[in-house]
């Protein structure tokens, strides 16, 4: 985490805790927000489940630094937490992250300077870090699928200032500190505790020399070195089952430009299991496609793993505290964009629990439940900071705690997402296919109320269970949708997030259903066609008045194409993949160049390229030609179904 947050600076002290509080359930205190939209009538057609995506890894959440408060609590308390984090009555989350400490030599704030279990280099004292080690265990007890161990620092014996924050990694330590990883890998398996997953370097980009963390360096020329190490060692050691990630860089933008200097080394690339980046840039729709394209690059999952903080009511970082249905629709919005555009296969918010609540609680609880600019969006649940002093130790809940359960409780490891097209504007679905069982969650961000109508493309649907976070709601059980075959009918209240769980008599793509509508230019008003009804193939499609003509039907298949007349295919030129490509009219041939997704967004985006439909030079006269476009959320490239 890049930042440092201001703390009260109150006493302290460590005294003996008291039994836990009644958790506060916080409602709604203001309803604007980032994502307000303007409802608009729901189309026609019904949306439509269409082509395969990504593979589900899992949802998670870290646990630094609140573990090294929580090690005081009473067994009470921090069983109580376990369950909200792992347990099916909480999250469920099927990943932890667990910090790995260096010893937090130099930090200047105590609650983020968690204790290193080596004494010396070769030297472990196993009882240290109580918190870390109580709440990775209850990970494992819980049967979490997934624990991962991150690292922000190494001992100072290994990093260039002799500290925990400030200074880099020193160049020929990387076997040294391989072997102190793995040593702390064997230690927890010879426990029945699996770290799944090794992360040696979080924010590499960045020393943290403000030291109110902890934090190291690790040049961009280093970190195959440091891969390497890690990897030999762990085989040598006979921990093979413990895979690695990286690089977890703080931003999208270096993450993109960083990642084939050190993937280059084949080496290295064969020990990585998955590509993990952070988010802390917050990224618009063409920075997250090229995290996608560095994924497909390297042929390597991508995960999400780390994000907080976004101040509710702009598009990025900012100090505030925030527990209402805003901060939970922030959060949303994250997995949403990061599954569909980014194509992550995990979403993993930073912490867990935090202390930086902003108001006193313990004097007043009651401004739990209210926003305030003195905390920070960083925590699913609070608690006070004062603690020791006041006495107080409740558990304080945010909406982001619910809106995060919506997914990581009902979207669990090995479901496929398939995309979704043609959702109704301001309303945010995903589709996600399981052993016979379909989990859509759709998330309404338009101040009013939303019907959605949603074709699963399956067999015969059957629902089981909804469930419903918004201003009034926390993961509360509401009313199923109406289904009809393989079709789902729902009213959506404005700023919520539901999640539908329904069976299926059929896989999905059984149903075989196509979806047949004009695309209408937001910019031009005007209807996508093939000029002249010609079937000729080659022939460059344009924009025209619409007419209600055959040549302005398009037919959205299961397959991702966009057909004409039945036989012919909007087409890639040439399985061009660059900007000024042609789009064009040919004969349906399956080509990757012939499958597009139509977002929700409005955008029609080629699956091969990763460009937007667009027209060209933003004309809006009739016989505008249409190309592809590097997608930058322009009207021109905009549509809406008719």
């Amino acid at each position: 985490m890049p930042f440092s947050f201001p703390r009260s600076t109150r006493s302290r002290a460590r005294l003996r805790l008291a039994a836990l509080a009644a958790l506060p359930l916080i409602a709604s205190a203001v309803t604007a927000g980032p994502l307000v939209t303007e409802a608009r009538a729901a189309t026609s057609a019904p949306a439509l489940v269409t082509t395969q995506a990504q593979t589900v890894d899992g949802f998670a959440a870290s646990g630094a630094w609140w573990v090294n408060d929580l090690a005081d609590f009473s067994s009470s308390v921090k069983s109580q937490v376990g369950d909200l984090l792992f347990d099916e009555s909480g999250l469920d989350l099927s990943m932890y992250r667990y910090n790995i400490g260096g010893g937090g030599t130099g930090v200047t704030d105590p609650t983020r300077a968690p204790q290193s279990l080596m004494t010396s280099v070769g030297t472990y004292d196993w009882t240290r870090d109580p918190g870390g080690g109580y709440f990775l265990q209850s990970a494992s007890d819980h049967g979490v699928p997934t624990l991962i161990g991150f690292v922000n620092s190494a001992p100072k014996d290994w990093t260039s200032n002799a500290q925990s924050c400030g200074g880099t990694l020193v160049s020929g330590t990387e076997s040294a500190y391989a072997t102190y990883l793995a040593d702390i890998t064997a230690h927890w398996a010879a426990g029945g505790v699996n770290l799944d997953y090794l992360s040696p370097m979080n924010e590499p980009d960045s020393s943290f020399s403000g030291c109110g963390q902890e934090g190291m360096a690790v040049p961009v020329s280093q970190r195959a070195a440091v891969i390497k190490a890690l990897g030999s060692t762990l085989a040598a050691r006979s921990l093979t089952s413990t895979g690695i990630i990286a690089d977890e860089t703080s931003q999208t933008t270096n993450f993109v430009a960083n990642t084939p200097t050190w993937m280059s080394d084949s080496t290295a690339a064969g020990y990585v299991s998955a590509l993990a980046h952070h988010t802390y840039d917050f990224p618009g729709d063409t920075a997250l496609r090229n995290v996608a394209a560095v994924g497909s690059t390297y042929g390597k999952p991508l995960w999400a793993s780390e994000i907080c903080c976004q101040k509710t009511g702009t598009s990025g970082w900012g100090q505030q505290y925030d527990p209402t249905i805003d901060g939970g629709l922030d959060l949303a919005n994250y997995v949403y964009r990061d599954f569909t555009l980014a194509n992550d296969r995990s979403f993993q918010w930073w912490t867990a629990l935090s202390s930086v609540i902003g108001c006193d609680v313990g004097a007043d609880a009651s401004c739990a439940s209210q926003v305030n600019t003195s905390g920070w969006n960083d925590g699913l649940v609070y608690y006070d900071p004062d603690y020791a002093t006041d006495g107080n130790r409740s558990l304080y809940m945010t909406k982001r705690y619910y809106a995060l359960g919506q997914y990581s409780k009902y979207v669990r490891p090995g479901a496929v997402r398939y995309n979704v097209s043609g959702a109704p504007a301001g309303v945010q679905t995903m589709a996600f296919y399981k052993d016979g069982a379909w989990s859509v969650v759709a998330t309404n961000t338009n101040t009013a109320a939303s019907s959605l109508i949603l074709d699963t493309n399956s067999g015969t649907l059957t629902p089981t269970a909804t469930h419903r976070t918004s201003a009034t709601e926390s993961l509360a059980s509401v009313t199923n949708p109406t289904v009809s075959g393989s079709v789902l009918t729902a009213a959506l209240p404005a700023r919520s997030v539901t999640t539908f769980q329904l069976t299926s008599a059929g896989a999905p793509g059984s149903g075989a259903k196509t979806s047949t509508s004009t695309l209408i230019g937001a910019q031009s008003g005007k209807c996508l066609e093939d000029p002249a009804y010609s079937t000729t193939n080659g022939v460059q499609v344009t924009i025209y008045t619409c007419n209600g003509g055959t040549n302005q039907n398009w037919t959205l298949t299961a397959a991702g194409e966009l057909r004409g007349y039945g036989s012919k295919c909007l087409d890639a030129s040439g399985q061009g993949t660059v900007n000024g490509t042609v789009v064009d009219l040919y004969t349906c041939n399956g080509g990757a160049n012939q499958k597009w997704t139509v977002t929700d967004g409005g955008t029609v985006v080629g699956q091969q390229s990763g460009l937007c439909l667009d027209v060209t030079g933003q004309a809006t006269a009739n016989g505008s030609p249409l190309e592809l476009y590097t997608c930058n959320g322009g009207s021109n490239q905009k549509w809406t179904r008719g």
